[in-house]
């Protein structure tokens, strides 16, 4: 088995060496809301993509589970795009959309604390361990791929014991945006004492909750906002192609995760009818953190032109991602989806609506379960598991 399976990330390494050069065009690039010349600017177009945190398999790191998998080839993609598009996300928040990354380059802690969170370790925060296992509560067995939808609800519920990036995670249900929901949610205050107890484990350092008084405080909460959507039946429809363009243009735009059946990637933009995106078929052995808490780097960025595809090949199963930090970011959005999406289209890629709608149950923001315990696993059994899934259910009702 372990002959076979290192011969199978062999051929996806030589397959993801292979990356096309942009071409000679006159057509902006637009890369996660930035429009890019490649007549002009093509350094600065490669920079800004070499900048995305990159995630790809892995191999040799510790089993999932204590007796799982330790590596994710053939399976672990679509978690590495739901890594990827929330490494994006937290970069805004701490960093900014216009920092950039350099080889060699001193970067900052807070950058290091981001990667860190995403280390293939039990006891970080987004791993590939943490993402499996809660994974099960969502119907998947560990080593089975996930769908975008499926990575949306496993992200929206880690973060919810990740205090240092204090993250408003919003999942948009039945195509529909509800803008209610989303302020409530974000303007929710932080509350510690009454929630309900969890028998979960959680260990403290790896979910990010040092003291931090930042998550604590009274006002706008940063806004994840992942809108899983059906753009067709087997095919996209060809009438979505403008508006799911228009989404890349948007500075809120965090991408999209979606792929081919059972190959995932993560898109970060588009020239003409060609999708850009950061690939993770290819397996890289595990890197640590080094004793001073940085991380070697090097091979979480992508260093060369990344993959394209035709929109059309494009599986209709996909999940847009938005970053919100403050309120008026969110709000420009919402004017945004109005002007370039929602009055443009007949048949619509999703709705934004005002107020909650009155069929629906009750919208109540949902919180961390009380931490009972410093034990180094977030979910120690699937008996465990469901146990938290189940509590996450009853404070979504």
């Amino acid at each position: 088995m372990e002959a076979v399976l290192s011969r199978y990330e062999n051929q996806i390494t030589i397959l993801s060496d292979y990356l096309e050069e942009f071409p000679e065009t006159d057509e902006p690039v637009w890369i996660l809301g930035r429009q890019h010349h490649l007549n002009t600017d093509k350094s600065k177009l490669l920079l800004d993509i070499s900048a995305r945190l990159w995630f790809t398999y892995r191999r040799k790191f510790s089993p999932i589970g204590g007796t799982g998998p330790s590596s994710d080839a053939g399976w672990g993609c679509m978690l590495r795009c739901g890594q990827m598009m929330l490494a994006q996300a937290l970069i805004c928040r701490h960093l900014g959309r216009d920092w950039q990354w350099e080889k060699h380059k001193k970067q900052p802690e807070e950058y290091h604390r981001i990667l860190r969170c995403f280390l293939d370790r039990k006891d970080c925060c987004y791993s590939i361990h943490q993402m499996a296992q809660m994974g099960v509560g969502e119907g998947k067995s560990i080593g089975e791929w996930f769908g975008p939808n499926t990575v949306a609800q496993v992200l929206k519920k880690l973060a919810l014991f990740d205090e240092w990036n204090s993250l408003a995670v919003y999942v948009s249900m039945d195509n529909t945006v509800v803008i209610e929901d989303i302020k409530k949610m974000c303007w929710s205050p932080a509350q510690s004492s009454s929630v309900a107890h969890s028998s979960a484990h959680v260990h403290r350092s790896a979910l990010g909750q040092n003291k931090n008084t930042a998550g604590l405080c009274p006002g706008w909460k940063p806004l994840l906002l992942i809108i899983p959507l059906r753009l067709g039946i087997n095919h996209i429809n060809p009438v979505y192609i403008d508006a799911f363009k228009e989404c890349f243009k948007m500075p809120q735009s965090l991408g999209a995760l979606g792929g081919k059946p059972n190959n995932a990637y993560y898109f970060i933009g588009f020239l003409g009818n060609e999708l850009i995106y950061l690939d993770p078929h290819t397996t890289q052995s595990f890197v640590d953190s080094e004793e001073n808490g940085t991380v070697d780097d090097k091979s979480f960025h992508c260093q060369q032109a990344p993959h394209r595809m035709k929109i059309m090949n494009l599986d209709p199963s996909v999940a847009l991602g938005f970053f919100c930090k403050e309120e008026c970011d969110f709000d420009n959005w919402c004017s945004l989806v109005q002007k370039e999406i929602l009055k443009q289209q007949s048949l619509r890629m999703f709705e934004l609506v005002q107020k909650h709608p009155p069929h629906w149950p009750p919208f109540i923001p949902p919180t961390k379960p009380e931490v009972t315990t410093t034990g180094a696993e977030l979910i120690e059994s699937t008996d465990k598991l469901f146990e938290l899934e189940e509590e996450f259910e009853i404070l979504s009702v």
